[in-house]
């Protein structure tokens, strides 16, 4: 078993699905000679060459253009979006082009958009966004935001051998905080759609994704000692959402609480919140509430930062107050 950080984690995937098969290849700003902005591709240039390790002009566009391009002729390209925030400039080709491809006319896109995402980095509001709201009701798209390092390696070989366009979510946040034991190998391979139970508990649920597995497991072992049992979902897939999962955690606590990092108004939480409702309403013993940042540019200053983005403390708050509901 050998410990290895997110960052590595997903430089395992990326190399072994290179390996496996010749019609992968990356393409993006820096990812070659550089060896990527995190050094994610770092090595892969002298590995695979050239024409598999693609140094891109800075036009986020034309890398999912050219990306979609060679998927139709049958490749399976991997485009890195230095920051994930600058995916915006490619978002006319994400939503009206790639994710309608194989409806409109039966071409096939089998591309993964990757890049780092969220902010706990004093990155400001060019380098902190989480844009996964942006995509989440494009239909043709899938989207998926891994935790920990097992489901960054596993997500990125999934979303590679994957049929359809997925935007691949990994947290900057996490990239070398983050480490874990992983079988040396063994194929690792986590299911696109499959949430996953991070802590049983009984008395409040916690679904959440990204980042903020982790800051609502650090506010779970506090709760525990109150003598509140939390149980924290993590959904690891954005598009399409396990309702499945939601559902029986739900049903199993009988309280919500939805925590992410993205801004509150139009954040997945509400559509999580709708389909409880929808499907689980008789179940709940107390309000859905969440738990998100404040509806504003992310700021530099490290009080600022603090202040908008969610914390520990924020989720805990949040669950005493339910679990006393």
């Amino acid at each position: 078993m050998a410990e290895i950080t997110y960052l590595e984690a997903i430089r395992q995937g990326l190399w072994e699905e290179m390996e496996r098969d010749e019609r992968v290849f990356i393409l993006g700003e820096d990812v070659g000679a550089y060896g990527g902005a995190f050094k994610v591709t770092d090595g892969f240039l002298k590995r695979f060459g050239e024409s598999r390790v693609i140094d891109t002009p800075i036009s986020e566009a034309a890398i999912v253009g050219a990306a979609a391009g060679a998927a139709h002729m049958g490749l399976r390209p991997v485009a890195e979006m230095q920051f994930i925030d600058f995916i915006s400039c490619a978002y006319d080709m994400l939503t009206n082009y790639v994710a309608t491809a194989r409806y409109r006319a039966g071409l096939a896109t089998p591309i993964v958009v990757r890049g780092p995402c969220g902010g706990f980095v004093r990155g400001g509001p060019f380098h902190s966004q989480n844009p996964e709201a942006a995509f989440f009701h494009t239909p043709g798209l899938k989207i998926v935001a891994p935790a920990t390092a097992r489901d960054a390696k596993g997500l990125i070989k999934a979303a590679i051998r994957d049929d359809d366009p997925v935007l691949y979510l990994e947290h900057k946040w996490l990239y070398r905080r983050i480490k874990e034991s992983l079988p040396e190998g063994e194929e690792i391979l986590t299911p696109i759609g499959r949430a996953r139970v991070a802590r049983e508990g009984r008395d409040l649920s916690i679904v959440t994704y990204g980042a903020m597995v982790w800051k609502s497991l650090e506010a779970a072992e506090q709760l525990d000692k109150d003598g509140v049992s939390v149980e924290v979902l993590d959904l690891r897939t954005l598009l399409p959402l396990d309702d499945a999962a939601i559902v029986a955690t739900v049903k199993k606590t009988n309280k919500l609480l939805i925590v992410h990092e993205d801004t509150r108004t139009g954040g997945l939480a509400g559509e999580i919140a709708a389909r409880i409702n929808e499907q689980a309403f008789e179940w709940l013993d107390g309000p859905i509430m969440r738990v998100t940042a404040h509806d504003v540019p992310l700021p530099y200053a490290p009080t600022l930062e603090d202040f908008v983005l969610p914390q520990t403390e924020d989720v805990v708050k949040a669950a005493r107050w339910l679990a006393a509901y």
